[in-house]
Parts: structure tokens; C-alpha cells; sequence
């Protein structure tokens, strides 16, 4: 493969960080339509059949060995953890504590890397990443009055978190069967198999409401909400989150996670007239400098395993 197109897959996580960048409102909005774990099955069901036509399409459906699929069921089961708790969590909080809790996600990732993978925590990445989060909270404390980032439910803000760490645990022990594999193949086979998972939560949650599905108002908002994220945030996104994977470490992906609380600012001012100044512009370029800085770490040594049979690193 040519450098350039080395590059190229290698910013997958950007391009996600991008789809994700409007998720948090986009399911803030829903849920006085679709209840939060519901809703997330709806994503996750829609995400996995997209996954599933995209793999056919491709030729690749090869079938993962059968020693691979606790691994796969293990990440279904990161996938659902995160999604119910990351969707009850945006409920019971709002907009300003879920994108600072977003810079957590790295620092797990980092954590669980070099203790999982035994990737370096090299200086230039350590320095990158808290770059990246102070520019983060500089966004964060821009856009929103920061008295507001400590009140809210403390529930919620710890379900956030427990997001964070599901999604770290997504990221890095899903390495070794992207390798393995390939990144489609991963993302398709792990949402497939959180999906009945979600499916019983979804279940219960809708029986402790007291609802049954016919009460769900599926109109066009709805239906909108359900593509975008089933569709952008969560095929495509975890897909092209993946994609990086098979390039570069896991520490040096995440660093793309902290660019997701700009994209949804900008966002919100191109789509929703909403005004952003000097603390905003500060924040993104102290962000881009510290990927920019992680990017051009030294890549990591110690975490690469020797060539599998299909010619990936596992």
C-alpha cells in the first residue's frame, strides 16, 4: 500500500470523530420520541444490517473463526454497555458535561493500551493527548457557562463515564481481530452481536415504562433520528473508527476523539445559527496541536504482534 493511502486510513477515526460530532444532540432531541435504550437498539439493529449488506457487498463475508467468537460476543458486549450507558447518560445530563467527559475516552484508551497491549506511553504521545484535553475544556468552557458542568445528575455524569471506559475497552480489545481480519469485519460482527443484547434491554426498559412499541411514534423525526445515527454514527463511524486501528496503535486513534466537541460546535453554528469566538478558535487549534503532535509520535514498537495467516498484524 502506498504511503499516502497509509495516511489516508490512518485519519479514519477523524472522519469519525466528524459523524459523532452531532450524535449527542441528535439523541438528546429523541428521546421525548423514543425511550434512551430503546432507541439505542433502533441505532445499533440498523447499524448491524447496514454493516451486514456492506460485508456481502464487498465479497468479504468470511466467517470468523471459531476461536474469534468469544472475542466477538466480548465486544458486543463493550458495544452495549456503552450505548445504554452513553444514551442514559445524555439523558440525565446535559450537552456541556457530555463533551468534556468525551477527553476521558482517550485517557482510557491510552491506560488500557499499555496495560492490554503494552503499547508505549511515550512522552510526545502523553504531552499530545493533554494538549488535546485542555484544548477540549477551552471549547467546552467557551460554549457553555462552566458553573453548569458540575451540576446535573451525578448518575448520569458517572453513566458517561462508564461510556468512556465500555468505548476504551471497544477500542483496544478490539485490535487483535482487526488485525486478525479487517476493519469492516470486526465492526460488522460485534454490532451484529450486541444487537439481540440491546434487543432484552430494550424489552425491559419498555416494560418498567410501562410501554409497548406500538406507543413509540415512528414520524419522520423520528425515522430521521434513527437513520442518522443507526446509518452515520454508528456503521459508518465504527467502521472508519476500526479502519484506523489496523494502521496505528490504539493510543494514537483516540486522539482523534477529543476533534468530536469542535465538529458538534461547528456544527451547531453552520446548521443552527448558534455563535461561537475566540474561545472556541483557541480550543481547536490547541486540539489540532496536540494530534498533530501524538500523529507525529514515534510509532509504537511494542504492541505488534507477527504477521497471522491473513497477512495482518494481529
Amino acid at each position: 500500500m502506498s504511503r499516502f493511502r497509509h495516511y489516508v486510513f490512518a485519519l479514519g477515526p477523524l472522519a469519525a470523530a466528524a459523524l459523532w460530532g452531532g450524535m449527542y444532540v441528535v439523541s438528546k432531541w429523541s428521546f421525548s420520541l423514543v425511550p434512551p435504550v430503546t432507541l439505542g437498539f433502533f441505532r445499533v439493529a440498523l447499524g448491524a444490517a447496514a454493516l451486514w449488506l456492506w460485508l456481502g457487498l464487498t465479497g468479504s463475508r468470511s466467517r470468523p473463526s471459531r476461536e474469534d467468537w468469544p472475542a466477538l460476543v466480548g465486544l458486543g458486549g463493550w458495544v452495549t454497555v456503552t450505548i445504554v450507558a452513553q444514551f442514559l447518560g445524555t439523558e440525565l445530563t446535559n450537552a456541556s458535561q457530555g463533551s468534556l467527559l468525551t477527553v476521558l475516552t482517550p485517557v482510557f484508551v491510552v491506560v488500557l493500551g499499555a496495560a492490554v497491549r503494552g503499547e508505549r506511553v511515550t512522552r510526545t504521545k502523553t504531552a499530545g493527548i493533554a494538549l488535546a484535553a485542555v484544548g477540549t475544556a477551552v471549547v467546552v468552557a467557551g460554549q457553555y457557562d462552566p458553573g453548569t458542568v458540575a451540576v446535573g445528575n451525578a448518575a448520569g455524569v458517572g453513566l458517561l463515564v462508564v461510556a468512556s471506559l465500555a468505548w476504551a475497552g471497544y477500542t483496544v480489545w478490539g485490535v487483535r481481530v482487526v488485525r486478525r481480519y479487517s476493519a469492516l469485519t470486526a465492526a460488522t460482527y460485534s454490532t451484529v452481536a450486541a444487537t439481540p443484547m440491546l434487543g432484552l434491554l430494550s424489552l425491559g426498559e419498555l416494560w418498567y415504562l410501562g410501554r409497548g412499541l406500538a406507543t413509540i411514534p415512528l414520524g419522520a423525526s423520528s425515522l430521521f433520528a434513527i437513520a442518522y445515527l443507526g446509518l452515520a454514527s454508528t456503521a459508518a463511524a465504527w467502521y472508519l473508527w476500526y479502519k484506523g486501528l489496523e494502521y496505528v496503535p490504539a493510543g494514537t486513534v483516540a486522539v482523534f476523539y477529543f476533534l468530536q466537541p469542535v465538529v458538534g460546535t461547528a456544527l451547531a453554528a453552520a446548521l443552527l445559527g448558534e455563535q461561537v469566538g475566540a474561545w472556541f478558535v483557541a480550543g481547536s487549534l490547541t486540539i489540532g496541536v496536540g494530534v498533530w503532535v501524538v500523529s507525529r509520535g514515534r510509532a509504537d514498537q511494542n504492541g505488534r504482534q507477527p504477521r497471522d495467516r491473513s497477512g495482518l498484524r494481529e
